[in-house]
């Protein structure tokens, strides 16, 4: 399986050229570089790599995705949302350059990704390309991150339903990873038809992952996650692992985990690098 991750982080350097001021691209660089899976852009790498593209071709909206994931991370961590201190092994960004500067760290990172993506859409002016644009942009706005993210704070303190739970897990988590799916396999020619199956495998497999998340958050430490444990409790907010119990919760993980995979051997892409790489993630410990 082709490891991308040096290739992501080489790249992601590049996309921050330091200017006055430069307190702003530290505080920037500071959490881009902290480490990570790079989960999000390895997807849309492999799927492009299963529909016959290539990782340049692709590889600055996956540099565009990491900028937003990274942005939601540190607005995440601010004292007004989940208030933690730690994240990757390392003090979170407002712990370091203050909530001010923190928040427009997270605003500069997010509004890079549209420059890298719209310069990407000006050199080669395609369907492909504005389409893939799209889809990362809508998985970032109120139709995806943002609203799961909005419901999951007016949900804390109060006892939600299971539709609620499962749109904060679509929207939160699952959206983002869908945009990977979809805007790898469309900057590499896959037709309608694949693109909509590729969706709903990554439907199932975002809401798998964020579950996972939950589970880790009850059994893991600190130590190798690189986060607190426990936040979810001190949020005072509803997880499937508290809704159902770690039994189903696991169970369900794994049953989503499959169906995901199943739609993707169904596809018969030209490599088996995306299927390899999600059973990976379905062995994840951090």
């Amino acid at each position: 399986m082709t490891d991308y991750v040096s290739m992501i982080n080489d790249t992601l350097g590049k996309y921050i050229v330091k200017a006055y001021p430069e307190i702003i691209y530290e505080a920037m660089e500071y959490s881009l570089k902290a480490g990570g899976k790079r989960m999000r852009p390895r997807l849309m790498l492999h799927t492009a790599e299963g529909f016959g593209g290539s990782a340049q071709s692709v590889m600055p909206f996956a540099c565009a995705l990491e900028f937003i994931h990274t942005y939601s991370l540190i607005h995440d961590d601010l004292p007004c949302m989940d208030d933690d201190d730690l994240r990757r092994g390392v003090p979170t960004n407002h712990k370091v350059y203050g909530e001010a500067m923190a928040l427009l760290a997270g605003d500069a990172l997010l509004n890079s990704a549209y420059e890298i993506m719209a310069g990407e859409c000006l050199g080669n002016c395609s369907q492909q390309t504005v389409s893939a644009m799209y889809e990362i942009a809508f998985s970032a706005g109120t139709g995806g991150m943002i609203g799961g993210q909005v419901v999951d704070i007016i949900s804390e303190d109060k006892k939600i339903d299971e539709s609620t739970l499962l749109y904060i897990h679509k929207n939160k988590t699952a959206a983002i990873i869908t945009a990977a799916f979809a805007a790898g396999a469309i900057l590499s020619g896959a037709d309608s038809i694949s693109v909509k199956r590729l969706k709903e495998a990554a439907g199932y497999f975002g809401t798998a992952f964020q579950i996972k998340d939950d589970i880790l958050d009850v059994k893991s430490t600190t130590e190798i996650l690189g986060k607190p444990v426990g936040s979810d409790a001190k949020n005072a907010k509803t997880t499937y692992v508290s809704m159902y119990g770690l039994e189903k919760a696991e169970k369900d993980f794994i049953e989503l985990s499959e169906k995901s995979l199943a739609i993707i051997r169904h596809l018969a892409l030209k490599t088996d690098s995306l299927e390899n790489y999600m059973a990976e993630l379905m062995k994840r410990i951090f």
